[in-house]
């Protein structure tokens, strides 16, 4: 378990320093969007809370700087104002991360992994893990929309073979499975309690929605026609003007993107991206479809037919490898459509772990028995309609941060955010 634990907080830590050690001094401090942090404030943050809950929480440590836990707590100033803070300098925001990385590990060696409950499997030091990763994903969005030379690269993913061949949707027929987890000891809260949950029969797409199938939406005046918005979601269509995804411009006739400072064209074969939940659910109802509830997505995904137990993800309950999904920033875009068979779902359903997070058509609410652990502000001070629940992960998200139980939940005006999603429809629809 501590060989487990260091190596993730590792991963981490090099993440974080590929992302802040590629721009200078003054992109990080500088605010790319009022949506975002400045670079630098997550980087401080991130050794803040991670001074919080294992050096003080869990080690019983003195506050190593008192002074800056209000600067870092992020409930007390919204992104907008944060750039008015004054943040530590990055030179001394990396030395602060730095020092508290390397007392962590100290605590590390002498901890017991048991006896309480942040303690035990390593809770306390997993949380931290995936809290990292988690602002780096962040941290991604903000380079996305940092203007300037590009800054990160990576290669494409692999191309899949025969996805031409599968079928557009699969039948996921009708009957309980147990949802969320009792189990999974890195789990957050409103992934807990596991439960029963009776889902009616559906069809749902074997592949995320791609840009091909999203440019025909364009095509056919889908920004234009109210009747396949809701009026909250067309309200907000004409508010923002919107009329592509965010970061499309379309140009002489041909649509391109802008991609980490990079402007290509759209591929027509990759999972479309950018899209708010408003968007997502015009596309389905013009498409004579639907979003899937969280709980449909949650059964394709995990419900294993012949066994009738819940597994940890879609392939099973190894964990993800390169093979099974498109995670931790290996890629920076999704991958085509259809890639990943070894990452199917025991239904056929591909790609539900990776490359982009999948809108839902369900509210943020807390599970059945759910309690507030380890504190309120993580999932309970968002419960409610305001909010959209994501499924899936991203490949901007790192494996530690990633189940086939994890909950993501966003505003549904949300764009920068690297969501996409896929249709469903009820099995007796014709």
């Amino acid at each position: 378990m501590r060989e487990l634990i260091a190596d993730q907080l590792i991963a981490a830590r090099e993440r974080t320093a590929r992302l802040t050690d590629c721009v200078e001094d003054h992109d990080l401090t500088a605010q790319h969007s009022p949506l975002m942090s400045p670079l630098v404030w997550d980087l401080a943050h991130i050794g803040n809370q991670e001074e919080l809950w294992l050096l003080r929480n869990v080690g019983g440590r003195d506050p190593m700087h008192p002074e800056i836990d209000p600067l870092y707590d992020a409930f007390e100033h919204p992104r907008s104002e944060r750039p008015t803070l004054p943040l530590l300098p990055p030179a001394e925001a990396r030395a602060y991360a730095h020092e508290v990385r390397g007392r962590v590990l100290d605590l590390l060696a002498a901890s017991p992994l048991e006896g309480t409950l942040l303690l035990d499997d390593g809770f306390a030091f997993g949380l931290i893990a995936q809290h990292e990763q988690q602002h780096d994903e962040t941290m991604l969005i903000t380079h996305q929309l940092r203007r300037g030379p590009v800054a990160l690269t990576a290669p494409p993913p692999p191309a899949p073979a025969g996805a031409e061949l599968l079928p557009a949707e699969v039948l996921i027929p009708a009957g309980p499975f147990t949802m969320g987890t009792d189990t999974e000891p890195w789990a957050l809260d409103n992934e807990r309690p596991a439960h029963q949950v009776d889902v009616p029969a559906f069809r749902l797409d074997t592949t995320p929605v791609s840009n091909g199938d999203y440019l025909r939406f364009i095509a056919d005046g889908g920004y234009h026609e109210p009747r396949w918005w809701t009026p909250e979601g067309w309200e907000h269509r004409q508010r923002a003007d919107l009329s592509a995804p965010l970061f499309w411009t379309s140009e002489g006739g041909q649509w391109l993107r802008r991609r980490f400072g990079a402007v290509e064209p759209v591929p027509p074969d990759e999972p479309v991206l950018h899209v708010s939940w408003y968007e997502a659910d015009a596309y389905a109802r013009w498409a004579g479809r639907r979003l899937p509830t969280e709980a449909e997505w949650e059964k394709a995904a995990r419900h294993d037919p012949a066994t009738g137990r819940s597994r940890r993800f879609p392939w099973g309950d190894a964990s993800p490898g390169p093979e099974h999904a498109n995670l931790g920033q290996r890629h920076l875009q999704p991958a085509p459509v259809g890639s990943y068979p070894e990452g199917g779902s025991a239904y056929g359903v591909r790609q539900l772990m990776g490359d982009v997070w999948e809108w839902t058509a369900s509210d943020f609410l807390p599970y059945p028995g759910f309690r507030a652990w380890p504190y309120k502000e993580y999932s309970e001070v968002f419960f409610g309609p305001e909010y959209k629940v994501l499924r899936g992960g991203s490949f901007a998200v790192a494996p530690v941060a990633c189940r086939g139980t994890f909950r993501n939940w966003d505003y549904p005006i949300r764009r920068q955010i690297f969501a996409g999603f896929r249709t469903a429809r009820s099995a007796e629809d014709a």
